[in-house]
């Protein structure tokens, strides 16, 4: 009978970590503060308040009950352990073996959650595509940086609004604006703010040169639209025909609308509703979010060029490297993260890194955002 004593020790070590981290305690306590608060009749009376009451009663719930049935698993295998090595059961190793590796994963999991550390950072994400230097060929990367985020949303039951897609002049796309919705969007997302660089053989020459191409990925929290006052004057608004992705009544009405917030160029889109007055409120709620966003973070900045604080890297910096020729390769530059297997990458496989990221983060070498 295989002695597991040490991989369930270290699982044990894990979740009393856990414990520290998820301040388990203070969660149960506020939980049930909450569930007083989401019972409440008039709750709804404050469509904001409740949707941000429910959000974190959520939260707090789904933290407290993976804790809880992790530590119930631990327990278990703790208990067959004990059980199989006093009958001397070699047969309960598979199970054992099993458990164990499916705890492992859980914790890991878990763990990524301590490193969130961002104020925002369980909020839903805007992101913004735009193609930059490499003309066809940038639009093309745009385009395959747009797929690979919408496979990486699936891949975590994440849902993807298409605010706008504006198509490219011969291949790809000019720009492309989301919203990516789930838990811990924004602080996952965060670690794909800036400029992501392709090397490939270019399709689009007839020569077979290789070509290298740019493509600016912005990112922002959905903020309270509430947090921040915007002139509507300072709007402009252009509407236009929906067309691709949810624009399937294509061609009939210019529903579809465009919001530019002149003082900040800033832009939002949405061509997902028939009615342009629909579109032009969700359209209106992302500016209003993204503005939000931008005024804090120049104020986050300002506070560390008073405080002496130089961020490594900013808006617009490259921050990833995917080379398809000579060689295979995706590396990130900030982390030494990297993957030999391009084609899982663009394939929406980005978690390690997206931890990565938060480590490097953490321990203080990238800017708080």
């Amino acid at each position: 009978m295989r002695d597991f004593t040490t991989e369930l020790a270290d699982l044990r070590r894990r979740i009393a970590e856990a414990a520290d981290y998820l301040d388990v305690a203070a969660s149960r306590t506020r939980l049930v503060e909450l569930e007083a608060e989401v019972s409440r009749p008039d709750l709804w009376n404050d469509q904001e308040h409740a949707k941000s009451v429910s959000s974190r009663y959520a939260a707090l719930k789904d933290d407290v009950a993976e804790f809880d049935g992790l530590s119930r698993a631990i327990e278990d295998l703790e208990v067959l352990h004990e059980l199989a090595r006093e009958a001397d059961d070699a047969a309960q190793e598979p199970e054992l073996d099993g458990g164990v590796a499916v705890c492992d994963e859980r914790l890991r999991a878990l763990e990524l959650r301590s490193l969130f550390t961002g104020e925002h950072d369980e909020r839903d994400a805007i992101v913004q595509i735009n193609a930059k230097d490499g003309g066809v060929d940038a639009q093309d990367w745009s385009e395959m940086l747009l797929r690979m985020y919408r496979r990486w949303a699936e891949r975590r039951n994440f849902t993807v609004e298409i605010g706008d897609i504006s198509l490219g002049t011969e291949a790809g796309i000019l720009s492309a604006d989301v919203t990516i919705r789930g838990r811990h969007a924004y602080g996952l997302l965060t670690s794909e703010r800036g400029t992501h660089r392709l090397v490939r053989i270019s399709p689009f020459d007839n020569q077979g040169r290789r070509q290298t191409s740019f493509a600016l990925v912005q990112v922002w929290p959905v903020l309270d639209e509430t947090s921040v006052e915007v002139d509507e004057r300072d709007i402009r608004m252009d509407t236009f025909r929906a067309s691709g992705a949810g624009g399937q009544h294509v061609n009939k009405t210019s529903s579809a609308v465009r919001l530019t917030h002149e003082p900040t160029g800033l832009v939002a889109s949405s061509q997902q509703e028939r009615s342009q007055l629909q579109n032009r409120e969700n359209a209106l709620r992302r500016l209003k979010a993204m503005i939000a966003a931008q005024v804090e973070e120049e104020r986050r900045a300002e506070l560390e060029r008073i405080a002496g604080k130089q961020a490594q890297v900013g808006w617009g910096s490259q921050i990833r490297s995917y080379v398809l020729q000579p060689y295979q390769m995706v590396k990130d530059l900030r982390t030494d993260v990297e993957s030999g297997n391009v084609d899982a990458v663009l394939d929406g496989d980005l978690d390690d890194f997206m931890e990565g990221y938060l480590r490097w983060r953490r321990a203080g070498v990238g800017s708080e955002r």
